[in-house]
């Protein structure tokens, strides 16, 4: 049996697929990172660029001070960061130099190692971006073979792909990326080997959501057929739609004669951490899923399906969610068949969605559909349905976006934005709207802690705060009593 090294995905993975990846700010994070530092995990999956926009967006917290003091609590475990090629919060490819610079930024605040998903498994576009982060800091560079269920992705497929990466000075290790927890027990037992075959002592991780109910078993058949590491969630940010949760993944592990070197009582006062916070903050916690063999139809990731829920509920249109499932398996095929991973997914379903919900099929479409339909993403595996192409293209905004120009150089992005800014600052505005990020400079850092204990009682405050015509307002619980009275006096 083997050593099995675990990778914590909670603060980024698991709060992306549970709560929508707006669960968690800068001060809830740090109250734990020292904790989360002594586990015994071999990286943690902290931030992917979507993630830096959500903090500067909704919590107005400065993505680059919460990697640097992330990093500060947490020396020992390497911090993670995920891309989908050259692109950096926006969807657009941006222009190499540009790139250079979010690589040199992220490693100077304190990101250790890289997880690239080419979502078309691109060998050239992936073998470029791993140069320029080696080139820019030295750090870890993963590849990532993206899992999915066709007739195209077999073992065969996925081992060229490894050896030809493999090829590659840039490139330290692999990961098996099943985003729609695809992956059977059965298929571990044979993509594994064929993998392993390839790379040979390379360290091979598996990073499999839990929404089909595969993934304490998938994992278990990675360990015993040859599989480094598996990514988990803590707590109430492991399994639904999330990772393996790591408490009963480390008793499986060890059950089948495994090794995981991890501090148990270290594990236990975090998981207790993250689930007191979801209590205080009504956030859901992820539960055991049975086998839904729908899954292997729509192969909607758990973070997208997540997110396309409460989107629905925002619209009040929850009772379309089946509908739509049903839509983006249909939209899926009709555009080729690409892997559910970042950024299609979004593509596919946005489209579904306007399908379900307007008029007729394809009578709106996103800016992004129609790049796609362009070739702007690359090839997909299989050609687009050609009624699907023409309904697409053939609108007025279609040839707008044929002839727009590219991801403006970073020459020129830095004259029109400012020659003298600093990089952290340049790179956010160079991708968001101005008055999200005026917002989070005037917020300023990050100050104080985070108790969740105390997070209803602030968040009392902050309703009585908002109706200034209540002039005294007594709050009393047990051994505890505030008077708050017009003109600032506190009994």
């Amino acid at each position: 049996m083997a050593r099995i090294d675990l990778v914590d995905v909670s603060m980024r993975d698991g709060n992306q697929s549970l709560w929508g990846a707006t669960g968690l700010s800068t001060a809830q994070i740090l109250e734990i990172a020292g904790q989360v530092d002594r586990v015994g995990f071999k990286a943690i999956d902290f931030m992917a660029s979507s993630h830096m926009g959500t903090a500067v967006r909704n919590q107005r917290n400065n993505p680059w001070e919460r990697i640097r003091r992330a990093r500060a609590a947490m020396p020992r475990t390497p911090l993670q960061f995920i891309t989908t090629g050259l692109r950096f919060i926006s969807w657009e490819e941006a222009d190499p130099e540009f790139m250079r610079v979010v690589f040199r930024c992220l490693q100077r605040n304190g990101i250790r190692r890289i997880k690239l998903v080419e979502s078309m498994h691109d060998v050239d576009a992936a073998l470029r971006a791993a140069r320029m982060f080696k080139e820019e800091g030295g750090g870890q560079v993963m590849a990532a073979l993206t899992y999915t269920i066709s007739d195209v992705h077999d073992d065969a497929f996925y081992a060229a792909y490894a050896a030809k990466v493999k090829a590659s000075p840039n490139v330290d290790l692999f990961c098996i990326k099943d985003p729609g927890g695809l992956l059977s027990p059965e298929r571990a037992r044979t993509l594994v080997p064929a993998i392993r075959a390839v790379i040979g002592d390379m360290p091979l991780e598996l990073h499999s959501h839990s929404n089909v109910g595969y993934s304490q078993l998938s994992g278990l058949a990675a360990a015993d057929s040859g599989i480094s590491a598996i990514h988990v969630g803590i707590g109430p940010l492991g399994d639904g739609s999330s990772l393996p949760e790591a408490g009963r993944m480390i008793a499986n592990l060890r059950e089948a004669g495994h090794t995981v070197d991890i501090d148990d009582a270290v594990l236990a006062r975090v998981d207790q951490y993250w689930r007191r916070l979801a209590k205080a903050e009504g956030l859901p916690a992820g539960a055991p899923a049975s086998f839904d063999a729908s899954f292997l139809r729509h192969q909607i990731a758990g973070g997208v399906m997540s997110t396309t829920r409460r989107q629905l509920q925002e619209i009040n249109l929850e009772h379309k969610l089946p509908e739509v499932i049903a839509e983006t398996e249909r939209v899926r095929r009709e555009l080729g068949q690409p892997i559910m991973v970042t950024p299609f997914p979004q593509v596919v379903i946005s489209q579904a969605l306007f399908n379900v919900i307007g008029r007729k099929r394809y009578e709106q479409v996103s800016d992004q559909v129609i790049r796609y339909v362009l070739g702007k993403f690359g090839r997909p595996p299989n050609p687009v349905d050609p009624k699907v192409r023409d309904a697409v293209l053939d609108r007025p905004r279609a040839r707008e976006i044929e002839r727009e120009p590219s991801f403006p150089s970073y020459a020129d992005l830095r004259k029109r934005i400012g020659v003298d800014m600093n990089d952290e600052e340049f790179l956010l505005r160079a991708v968001m709207q101005g008055d999200y990020v005026d917002a989070m400079l005037k917020h300023g850092a990050s100050v104080g802690t985070y108790n969740p204990d105390a997070a209803p009682f602030k968040k009392l405050l902050r309703e009585l705060a908002a109706r200034p015509a209540a002039r005294d307002i007594m709050v009393e619980g047990k051994g505890f009593r505030l008077a708050l009275h017009a003109g600032g006096a506190i009994d």
